[in-house]
């Protein structure tokens, strides 16, 4: 059965007149009536009754109206949806991101673009970045906001905005009055750090400590960013965070670092082949939103 005919089908129905019905679909009367002729050999029931003078539809031709009125507006919406998702403006995303990036810019930015694309479902992933980035080679999730680019055959990275490391303070620590620290003034501390194996990141904030000459005294090992600044707070030590988490949380006391200091961006990876319109639109968003509150000075 061809779309056309139900198209047709409804124009006669509605009109009861086949010179009115081909006028309103730019056709000729002849091939509507052939149209129709076949329709109704095809189901196997007269749908209209004819006469010289009338057209009228058959109580079967009645039912068989509003079931076709049901099916082409399920069709009209069905080509509405996928235009939609093909677009990026419907669907859905999954993004993995680890316990930080819940204290730096992505929250408001996802609310922002959940508001003004109502028909975009965002579902969070909280996981270790090597998880996500496994989840992300299997297809399980469209993105990652991670720590750690990744860049090849599989996966690419886009930076969204720097990070700079800062000094996390206990509210009352000797260091507190001055503005700005060197990672070796830190030598003495007792220090909340991010285990080694849970991100390259972690790596990173470990290994400057031993380029600034000193092993950390590590008191707490922790997975997430926001467990270092909870025990700072409580006073147990003091951390290296990302400064977006210095723009969220105001219950620790946050000092600059001088010197050759860890740098740190947050990236937007995903695969290299995606094909998810809507996951694109997003990074789009991402790439061209205003960041610069969360960039930090050097």
């Amino acid at each position: 059965m061809e779309l056309r005919n139900l198209r047709y089908f409804v124009a006669l129905a509605e009109e009861l007149s086949f010179t009115k019905a081909a006028q309103r679909l730019h056709i000729s009367q002849p091939p509507l009536s052939v149209q129709i002729a076949q329709l109704e050999e095809e189901i196997g029931v007269a749908l209209f009754t004819r006469t010289s003078r009338s057209v009228q539809l058959t109580p079967a031709g009645e039912v068989f109206l509003n079931d076709t009125r049901s099916i082409l507006d399920r069709l009209s919406v069905a080509c509405d949806r996928a235009r939609s998702v093909g677009s990026g403006l419907a669907g859905r995303i999954d993004i993995g991101l680890s316990g930080s990036q819940f204290q730096g810019p992505l929250p408001s930015l996802i609310a922002r673009y959940m508001q003004m694309n109502a028909g975009v479902s965002i579902v969070l992933h909280e996981s270790r970045p090597a998880d996500q980035l496994e989840e992300l080679r299997r297809g399980s999730i469209d993105l990652s906001i991670s720590r750690t680019p990744v860049n090849d055959a599989v996966l690419r990275s886009q930076l969204l905005f720097n990070d700079p490391i800062v000094v996390a303070l206990p509210a009352g620590h000797r260091f507190v009055d001055r503005e700005r620290l060197k990672l070796s003034d830190l030598s003495a501390e007792p220090f909340i750090m991010l285990r080694t194996e849970s991100s390259a990141f972690a790596r990173l904030l470990f290994d400057s400590c031993i380029q600034a000459g000193f092993a950390p005294k590590v008191v707490q090992w922790v997975l997430e960013v926001p467990a270092i600044t909870s025990l700072v707070a409580a006073g147990i030590g003091v951390g290296l965070v990302p400064r977006s988490v210095a723009c969220a949380r105001d219950d620790c006391v946050y000092r600059a670092l001088d010197g050759d200091v860890p740098r740190s961006g947050v990236y937007v990876v995903q695969r290299c082949n995606e094909t998810n319109r809507v996951a694109e639109a997003f990074v789009r968003m991402l790439e061209e939103s205003d960041l610069s509150r969360w960039q930090g000075g050097d």
